[in-house]
């Protein structure tokens, strides 16, 4: 699997589709998890789209460094990743973590993006009541198992719904076993890197880029208020709910989000 050098590491990046396509899709995922999130919507796109999708550094099959965990930070790696890999502006999709580099590179550098595609994500920073519980789920994780805190994780990722499917018992161990995976000593400085973010709400106006959110409604890591204050704050924005889905939509209702995707690119694509 491919690997690019970025600055003062290597990120890895899955490449497939129609390479030779002029559209562009590129996935950026959320905290704990990796490209393989949007599996099911590289299989569904790759067809139409030339599909990127990446791991952030210390996540996935990308490795840690000592530092450049921050949201700043990240979005200068995803720019390098995006100027090495493509010409032109992409449709980006960033779910959660993945969406504050969305919103970052909307406002700060629109040419980048062709459309902008917000999962599970607000603009706000972490609120502070939440900031002690997952530093200290860090601090389980890290020093004593991931064992002690999967259940708590899997709680804050997935929704009741997922959780208590019967036909989805086999998937929900496949992403706890991920979960038992994690490199119990890096991992905890992504988490401070998201605990730690600066709020970017005040500055959505900013973005003119075709946005399309979208929330699970038993979302409780970023509830769908969240997505509805966003929604508000963007011009040209879409934002559809997905029921029965939690903080990784993609992939607990994988074929709701990738007809909401196809349908918002057709109309984006006619709109342009």
């Amino acid at each position: 699997m491919p690997k690019i050098k970025i600055r003062d590491t290597e990120i890895f990046y899955l490449d497939s589709g129609e390479v030779a396509s002029k559209e562009t899709l590129v996935f950026a995922h959320g905290l704990l998890w990796d490209h393989q999130m949007f599996l099911p919507q590289i299989e569904f796109l790759k067809k139409h789209y030339r599909c990127i999708a990446f791991d952030f550094r210390g996540q996935g099959q990308s490795p840690a460094t000592k530092s450049g965990y921050d949201m700043e930070s990240l979005t200068e790696d995803t720019l390098q990743l995006l100027d090495q890999l493509v010409e032109g502006p992409v449709h980006f999709l960033g779910l959660s973590m993945g969406g504050f580099i969305g919103m970052r590179l909307a406002i700060d550098y629109p040419e980048k993006l062709k459309t902008l595609m917000l999962l599970e994500t607000t603009a706000d920073p972490e609120p502070e009541a939440n900031r002690p519980k997952y530093l200290k789920l860090v601090f389980v994780a890290k020093w004593l198992s991931t064992r002690l805190v999967a259940d708590k994780v899997m709680a804050i990722m997935f929704s009741q719904s997922f959780l208590n499917d019967p036909n989805k018992i086999a998937l929900k161990k496949q992403w706890a076993g991920n979960l038992l995976k994690l490199r119990r000593w890096t991992f905890g400085r992504a988490v401070e890197g998201v605990v730690h973010r600066k709020g970017v709400y005040q500055s959505l106006a900013k973005i003119s880029t075709p946005t399309l959110i979208v929330v699970g409604d038993e979302d409780v890591a970023t509830v769908p208020e969240k997505s509805h204050r966003m929604h508000a704050a963007i011009k040209n924005s879409q934002l559809h709910t997905i029921e029965k889905a939690g903080h990784t939509s993609s992939i607990e209702q994988p074929e709701a989000i990738n007809q909401v995707i196809s349908n918002f690119l057709a109309t984006a694509s006619v709109g342009a």
